[in-house]
């Protein structure tokens, strides 16, 4: 038997005959080279296995599903079959930048006490076409555990985990839609995350992509997770606290909700999840001050148009205000992208 692969590379494909050659590529081209190729096909119907059948490449390993199961139970097939100490994981109609495995790689071997890392990403159109958009998530581990409360703060498409611990984990399979947030979430409870700085990924924005054309389905999915994450601070929300603590993370589609009566209401929640988890002790008190600020400015900043100056004098006025300085100069230097 071969020695097995540090890194197994993981795609799973259903029906992207037109994009599963970039990402494959892209994969083949890496300045590492310890790593096997795994392309799970989820009951492909187009050419998508015509043209994976034309690669020679000996670290390429295309395995099929007895037919369509879904994206969470072809991650877990994906789990199941790999064969590295590491799993990157990457859409098939996205690419991986050349150094993604090396600096990954790199990351985890320095940190053993992380479970997953994941990175930057910039996008393209459905042409391959740079899009001149970059999605950054937080570094520091504990604002990563801090802000899966609000949002997903892991890019799927970026990941690289110890294989052990996902397939310890397991996605759930009632999630068609943001199982890797879910997953996320529950990982924050043991184990340790973070995000490199460093764009190493490119996803390609298309019509045809499943997020796309499930948005609804997202959306209540994403509301179970922050109703999970809110559990586990002692709060049980209210539908109507909820649906605005969803909004805190999108405060552009909160359109004409973006009231002073909304900028009241986020006030006293977020004072009510500092005071939750002195309590409870589910996040590390700092990291939390900090991801809550920087939603705080997003706010504010967002009302700024419906509200003008006073949507200035409201974020001076919050205790929040303390952390202002810092969280702006995160805020101008790295602004972070809509929440999905």
């Amino acid at each position: 038997m071969t020695r097995p692969p540090r890194v197994t590379v993981f795609i799973p494909v259903h029906n992207r005959q037109h994009y599963i050659a970039t990402a494959v590529d892209s994969v083949l081209a890496q300045t590492f080279g310890d790593f096997e190729l795994l392309v799970v096909d989820d009951g492909s119907t187009d050419a998508t296995l015509e043209v994976l059948a034309r690669y020679r490449d000996p670290r390429l390993r295309v395995e099929c599903n007895p037919r369509n199961l879904g994206i969470p139970a072809t991650r877990n097939h994906g789990l199941e079959l790999a064969r590295g100490e590491y799993i990157a994981l990457l859409d098939s109609d996205d690419k991986a930048w050349p150094t993604r495995l090396a600096r990954q790689v790199e990351a985890l071997d320095r940190h053993p006490e992380l479970a997953q890392i994941g990175s930057a990403c910039d996008f393209m159109d459905a042409d391959g076409r740079r899009l001149g958009k970059v999605r950054r998530q937080p570094l520091d581990p504990d604002e990563v555990a801090a802000s899966l409360a609000f949002y997903c703060a892991l890019t799927n498409r970026t990941i690289m985990a110890r294989t052990a611990v996902l397939r310890a984990h397991g996605y759930r399979e009632d999630f068609p839609r943001c199982q890797d947030y879910e997953l996320h979430q529950r990982l924050s409870r043991t184990q340790r995350m973070a995000n490199l700085g460093e764009v190493l990924v490119c996803g390609r924005e298309h019509d045809g992509r499943f997020t796309k054309q499930t948005d609804t389905l997202g959306r209540e999915r994403k509301r179970e997770i922050c109703r999970r994450a809110l559990g586990e601070l002692g709060i049980e929300p209210s539908e109507d606290d909820l649906d605005r603590h969803y909004a805190l993370a999108r405060p552009r589609r909160l359109g004409a909700a973006l009231d002073e009566d909304y900028l009241d209401w986020a006030d006293r929640w977020l004072a009510r999840l500092e005071a939750a988890n002195r309590r409870t002790r589910r996040h590390a008190p700092e990291a939390l001050l900090r991801v809550m600020t920087e939603r705080w400015v997003q706010l504010c900043w967002q009302a700024r148009r419906p509200l003008g100056p006073s949507a200035c004098l409201r974020l001076l006025r919050s205790p929040l205000a303390r952390r202002l300085p810092s969280a702006l100069l995160r805020f101008l230097r790295t602004p972070r992208p809509l929440a999905g």
